[in-house]
């Protein structure tokens, strides 16, 4: 009788209805699962660069390479999605991650270790912007919520993972660590995925008359100049995100309270995150996404002048706290911003190209951060150099929000 009832439940599947939220569940299980990809290099980067005799930005590369990768997978496989279809894109982006991660235990270069981690970062992409843009057709009057709830995949993915990593790292060294990333990987998110077949029909996507639907919101750009002005406060606020995201560890191995304290303040971080995510797309389905977008990047800019004066180790578990607290819900906001101003039939396509944008942020941030600690010896102008990239993303928020002008409810195009 239960199976019947989930049966009917998923052939009647409607945008907002039960079905979309079991969908929600599974979307974000895969989305902490396959996020790990982002996140395993943070914790294991002073071990490569112990084991491969490099400097801080050179291994600070690796990351870059990740981070491209997760950039341009979020381009790719959010095409392929509009084509293809989630279930078939995340196969195929878990076998890559799987072989990403068990080919990079055996590199015998950091140049190799890095295109590795390339290959990785490249799969890892399935379990964010790809997932959006999928989750988004599921729901309209919730639509802020679910987007942030899937998002929040990849905090609670980078809450979970440095901490069991950790652990492994300590014990048994990083090639063991990524070789049990790369069995875990495939083994739960292939099956989790084929219970996404299901597409939504074409009747979400029309007018009571069968007419295309059109935007709620409009704004004063073309969508050309939109995407591109996206794209830019992309790359500024995750410039700006990166310095205690991807260096926390290597901060705290610096300031001598090992990896271990740095993998807990960057889970503490991330769990905040989650909160604000949550948060921030709620306050989406009542603001709106340029607004929410606001509240966050303002959030995020005070919060990394906290990091400024404070250098101890309490203070900076709860400095961690409260930057994530302040900045989980600004990526969220960019898809939220496409699917209320630009056609649902290419939110694939415009989330991923979106989300690139705020992947490169992070790959440039990350490397810059490490070549100014290696010109300085210190991180604050880094933290400096964060703060003022994320004046610019304020900026063109603030360009967005005077432009944009509302409308009621979806009519026909």
């Amino acid at each position: 009788m239960a199976a019947s009832s989930v049966l009917r439940m998923i052939a009647s599947a409607q945008p907002d209805s039960a079905y979309s939220w079991l969908r929600l569940l599974v979307t974000l299980l895969i989305a902490a699962v396959a996020n790990v990809g982002i996140w395993a290099i943070i914790v294991v980067m002073p071990a490569i660069q112990s084991d491969f005799d490099t400097d801080r930005s050179g291994v600070s590369l690796s990351y870059t390479a990740t981070m491209i990768g997760f950039g341009l997978g979020n381009l790719v496989i959010g095409r392929a999605v509009d084509r293809f279809g989630v279930t078939a894109s995340l196969i195929m982006a878990s076998l890559m991650i799987g072989a990403g991660f068990a080919l990079a235990t055996i590199s015998p270069t950091l140049p190799i270790f890095a295109a590795m981690q390339f290959v990785v970062g490249f799969g890892t992409a399935v379990g964010f912007g790809p997932l959006i843009a999928d989750i988004s057709h599921w729901f309209e009057r919730r639509r802020g919520i679910a987007v942030a709830i899937t998002a929040s995949g990849n905090y609670i993915s980078g809450a979970i993972w440095p901490m069991v990593l950790s652990g492994i790292l300590a014990d048994q060294g990083w090639r063991m660590a990524y070789l049990i990333i790369a069995g875990t990987v495939v083994v739960v998110v292939v099956p989790l995925a084929l219970l996404l077949r299901r597409r939504i029909g074409t009747e979400a996507e029309t007018g009571p008359s069968g007419q295309p639907r059109r935007p709620a919101m409009q704004i004063g750009f073309t969508p050309r100049q939109l995407q591109m002005l996206l794209a830019l406060a992309g790359v500024a606020c995750c410039v700006a995100m990166s310095m205690p995201q991807v260096h926390i560890v290597a901060l705290c191995v610096d300031l001598g309270f090992g990896p271990a304290a740095g993998a807990e303040m960057l889970s503490l971080m991330l769990l905040g995150g989650v909160a604000s995510r949550l948060v921030s797309g709620m306050l989406a389905d009542w603001l709106g996404g340029v607004r929410t977008l606001l509240i966050g990047s303002v959030l995020q800019g005070a919060a990394l002048f906290l990091y400024l004066p404070f250098d101890g180790l309490a203070s900076l578990y709860i400095v961690s706290l409260v930057f994530g607290l302040s900045q989980g819900g600004i990526v969220p906001s960019y898809a939220i911003i496409v699917r209320e101003f630009l056609p649902a039939r290419e939110a694939g396509a415009r989330v991923g190209l979106v989300m690139m944008a705020t992947v490169i942020g992070m790959a440039l941030g990350g490397w810059m951060s490490g070549w100014i600690f290696d010109l300085t010896g210190s991180y604050q102008l880094a933290f400096l150099n964060g703060i003022a990239w994320n004046a610019l993303n304020i900026g063109i928020i603030l360009l967005l929000l005077f432009k944009g002008r509302r409308r009621s409810s979806l009519v026909p195009a």
